[in-house]
């Protein structure tokens, strides 16, 4: 387990941070030790050297990782107050991480979460720092040495304008460190990096399609410490962090630091403070530093919105012009509700996590009908309404660690999701319910973002909530935000592990058999001989000749292993044969199996996809949960997620052993058993 301290937020409330290093060993203990062995500290988890750096190719740089202490004479790690200022880009596409530490650095109390104040390069430095991040419901700890990459002696990466100021450097080695390497922060959308330094909920606006009250939205925004960031859209990769003649920027990620409104000209005017994170190139057009606009605006104003007024890549615009030229918003609420409602409210959070897995739970989108049932579902129940008798909820959807995942050639995944009205005495909908019930809400499109987010207003009621990936197949790790203003409850679907299964019928006197039982009898006597039971090889070749002869099934012959299984099963005196009553017993399962392979063998091609194996398990009493649903499309589903008529006959045969079992042993009916070790070992080889 890691290590964990724990910490106050700038909400005042507890928050627990866990260490994440691979020992599990906390900053403070690494510290100590240190000093204590009188040696600067060198991170395992994060070394000096190339792969920190890349994961795919390196560039012909020799860099050289050199601390702080060698770089300058007198380190500091914050000077004067951590402000935006400090943030001047390197040699790194991260504009984007940019842009939201600049955004931190206008809350000072989520700041001092994310950057601890109390480091320094003084009294008790060890050559360690750390950092706080949120990851998925989580916060961690992230230590890192403060060896830096350079080149002739100067920063490559993020680094301050004052050369003898570290703090942003090593917040950006930590961030690195969390995804991987330096590399994997190539490219993103500001609103990732906010939602990892706060633990907030995002949303976006476009600009051409914004709600007309956009400026006060914003204003309200900023006023309650919500962080944002801004960007131009690019039509192709050639304009990517292109100048404009406004000197504005294509394809990159600005903060918004201000919003304003001044008198000019008898009138009011809307300004908008905007950030670029390179320090320099700046807006040019009106309400620019030096345009003739300011000359007409009161002096102490202007004083006032020009203080420190320098090409430090900072500038105003009127909103106007902001909107005509910037094409998104990304605001990060550390408050949900404080963009709609003057009155604080505290949101009900709900936290739900799950995966995609090809064969399983990966089915893809609504287009694709026969598999988009299969993946996860979750249930949501809104049950006290709003004065206009709606609930409003934001829904927020995350695919988890694709940046780490970029070095094995994973990216992010085109995600989304619907909600559904939910019945209420369902664990699990099928496909039938999709296909003749329309969505309620959505999210507004597919996108290939690490988080997808949507606000709705909707009535009391239960609500089904089916996140996805577009394509079917395609795996991931996610976790659904669920916020909303009263309490909500939300649960996973399909988590009910059951069996119903009948006890076998009596046996029939010879005297009142009919004619298949006495024609199966007869079948039996050829097979058993003088010993009046069948072994495995027997029924193997029986049950072969029997199943070659049925041209819509398709199967190689059954394997020793799956009859084997069929003997344990039916095998009641453990004499590891079966006699005639218990082979008229497997007889009509087998009759009933095959017509439940035939029924869910929707496309006729003589096999079973590993999405329809959980309808057919379902409907010969055996209800799964996702988890074991999993496993056994990995068990017994081949490259296509196809299952033959053997793999499906061993599954079914196996787990209906299982669970006969089990239920054997639970004679309390409470769901658990135990087990002495012979018991397990006996149990295990049986199956």
């Amino acid at each position: 387990m890691p290590s964990s301290s724990t910490l106050y937020g700038g909400s005042g409330g507890k928050a627990v941070v866990e260490s994440s290093q691979a020992d599990g060993k906390t900053y403070e203990q690494l510290r100590q030790e240190c000093l204590q062995r009188k040696k600067l500290f060198e991170d395992p988890d994060f070394p000096a050297c190339d792969s920190s750096l890349f994961f795919s190719q390196s560039v012909p740089v020799n860099f050289e990782w050199k601390r702080p202490g060698e770089i300058c004479k007198d380190p500091k790690f914050i000077l004067g107050g951590a402000d935006r200022t400090d943030i001047c880009q390197g040699q790194l596409g991260d504009c984007w991480l940019l842009a939201a530490i600049a955004s931190l650095t206008m809350n000072k109390e989520v700041l001092a979460r994310v950057v601890p104040p109390d480091q320094t390069f003084d009294r008790g430095y060890a050559g360690i720092f750390h950092f706080q991040f949120w990851q998925h419901n989580h916060w961690l700890d992230v230590v890192v040495d403060d060896r830096l990459p350079c080149v002739r002696n100067k920063l490559v990466f993020l680094h301050s304008a004052d050369n003898d100021e570290f703090w942003s450097a090593l917040l950006e080695k930590a961030y690195a460190k969390l995804n991987g390497s330096y590399e994997a922060l190539k490219g993103g959308a500001t609103l990732e990096a906010l939602e990892d330094f706060t633990g907030g909920v995002g949303e976006v606006y476009e600009t051409k399609k914004a709600p007309a009250d956009l400026f006060t939205i914003l204003k309200k925004a900023l006023d309650r410490g919500s962080m944002m960031g801004c960007s131009i859209d690019i039509t192709s990769s050639a304009e990517s962090e292109a100048q404009t003649t406004t000197g504005l920027v294509k394809g990159h990620a600005y903060s918004i630091t201000g919003l304003e409104e001044v008198n000019y000209r008898g009138g009011k005017v809307k300004l908008i403070r905007v950030r670029n994170p390179w320090g320099q190139v700046e807006w040019n057009g009106p309400w620019s530093d030096n345009s003739r606009e300011w000359s007409i605006v009161d002096k102490a104003v202007k004083t006032r919105l020009l203080e420190n007024a320098t090409d430090d890549g900072e500038f105003w615009m009127e909103f106007e012009d902001f909107k005509a030229n910037y094409d998104r918003v990304e605001i990060c609420n550390l408050t949900p509700d404080s963009l709609t409602d003057d009155t604080k409210k505290k949101w009900d959070i709900n936290m739900l996590e799950g995966s995609w897995i090809r064969g399983s739970t990966a089915g893809g989108c609504r287009n694709f009908i026969d598999t988009f049932w299969t993946n996860p579902q979750f249930k949501l129940k809104l049950e006290d309404a709003d004065s206009d008798g709606q609930c409003s909820v934001i829904v927020a959807l995350m695919q988890k660690n694709r940046r780490k995942l970029r070095k094995e050639g994973l990216d992010l995944e085109t995600i989304g999701f619907t909600v559904y009205e939910a019945p209420n005495d369902e664990d699990h909908l099928g496909k039938d319910y999709f296909r003749f019930n329309a969505s309620k809400a959505r999210s507004r499109t597919y996108i290939n973002m690490r988080e997808v987010s949507e606000r709705f207003s909707l009535p009391p009621g239960s609500y089904l909530l089916v996140p996805t990936i577009f394509q079917p197949h395609k795996e991931a790790d996610f976790a659904v935000r669920i916020f909303s203003e009263s309490k909500a409850k939300a649960i996973e679907m399909g988590t009910t592990v059951d069996a119903d299964l009948p006890d076998p019928p009596l046996p029939s006197p010879p005297e009142e058999e009919t004619a298949e039982e006495k024609g199966l009898r007869q079948l039996f006597e050829q097979i058993a001989g003088s010993d009046q039971a069948i072994s495995a090889s027997e029924l193997q070749d029986v049950l072969n000749g029997v199943l070659s002869r049925r041209k819509e099934i398709k199967f190689d012959g059954l394997s020793m292993n799956t009859c084997h299984s069929i003997i344990n099963m039916m095998d009641v005196d453990n004499s590891g044969m079966i006699e005639f009553q218990e082979f008229k017993v497997f007889w009509e399962k087998l009759k009933k199996w095959m017509m439940l392979f035939l029924s869910f063998d929707t496309d006729r091609s003589g096999r079973m996809s590993s999405y329809e194996l959980r309808s057919a398990l379902k409907a010969a009493g055996m209800q799964l949960n996702n988890k074991l649903l999993q496993l056994i499309a990995l068990r017994f589903g081949d490259e296509n997620f196809e299952i033959d008529f053997d793999d499906y006959l061993t599954c079914i045969v196996r787990l209906e052993n299982m669970f006969r079992v089990f239920q054997a042993f639970d004679t309390r009916n409470t769901g658990e058993i135990t087990l002495n070790f012979q018991q397990f070992l006996l149990l295990s080889m049986n199956v």
